[in-house]
């Protein structure tokens, strides 16, 4: 049984969302009612069938081709399965997901992983601000799972993260960790002014020395025996983390944010 193929055959001007198609929605459903279903774009409502050219059946595997950034709400709430994008996607790309994995070729927008519990993201291109973040008003973002980046992030990295794992190979823009209160976030890239904000506990973990606050402490060098246990746990995925030059457990620590908890840290590699 080959994947569930969706190939956009049309741009709307509107954004569409595509929260629907996600696999336990779609499980136990022919071919021809996932044509019927109908996605919000805008004001209105179109059928699938109407913007996509739609082959296979197996529902626990879904590729999306021709994708671009007015796609929104992909992955919202994956219990299971796996979705591949080809393509750009939209805002809240994996939106309280569960479970799964998701795979983007291209770029993602706003809040990717917004409030994310468990699972995968591997996002090959760029991604936009709040990644791993909360919903305006709410206080807990990203609760669990892994999200690889492997081009640049934006503004509000992991802003009041829970838990779980970010990794960028590239860069990241300001605010990077803002009020967190725990997981842990790897930068190999620069990141941007005002790191660690109002950040209560968690571990930022940078290659290259940031613009640090003043309500930052230096604790000194130190070795630290749970990163090579912490690399250990990236060996599965397709990244740059994975590899052995990646490696190190000589760090410069720096406590804070002092105007919080203090109980945060940001760890550089030296």
């Amino acid at each position: 049984m080959s994947a569930l193929t969706l190939t956009l055959k049309l741009r709307l001007d509107q954004r569409v969302d595509m929260s629907p198609l996600v696999c336990q929605k779609l499980m136990g459903l022919d071919p021809s009612d996932i044509a019927a279903l109908e996605l919000q774009n805008g004001k209105a409502k179109v059928r699938v069938d109407s913007l996509f050219d739609i082959s296979g059946s197996d529902t626990q595997k879904i590729v999306i081709k021709n994708s671009y950034e007015k796609l929104d709400f992909i992955g919202k709430e994956l219990e299971t399965g796996e979705i591949s994008v080809i393509g750009d996607v939209g805002a809240y790309l994996g939106l309280g997901m569960k479970s799964g994995l998701i795979k983007v070729s291209g770029n993602t927008g706003l809040f990717t992983a917004c409030e994310m519990k468990k699972g995968l993201i591997e996002i090959d291109g760029n991604t936009g601000d709040f990644l791993g973040g909360a919903l305006p008003g709410n206080k807990m973002g990203m609760k669990g799972g892994t999200v690889l980046v492997k081009g640049n992030a934006g503004d509000r990295v992991g802003d009041h993260m829970r838990r779980g794992n970010i990794l960028i190979e590239g860069n990241a823009g300001d605010y990077c960790g803002s009020r967190m209160t725990a997981g842990t976030i790897a930068v190999m890239g620069q990141t941007g002014k005002h790191v660690g904000y109002a950040m209560r506990r968690g571990t930022l973990l940078l290659w290259n020395g940031p613009q640090l606050p003043a309500n930052f402490n230096d604790c000194g060098a130190h070795t630290l025996a749970f990163l090579p246990i912490l690399f250990k746990s990236f060996r599965s995925l397709n990244s740059a983390f994975s590899e052995p030059a990646a490696m190190f457990n000589r760090v410069r620590r720096y406590a804070g944010d002092m105007s919080e908890m203090g109980r945060g840290e940001i760890l550089v590699k030296i």
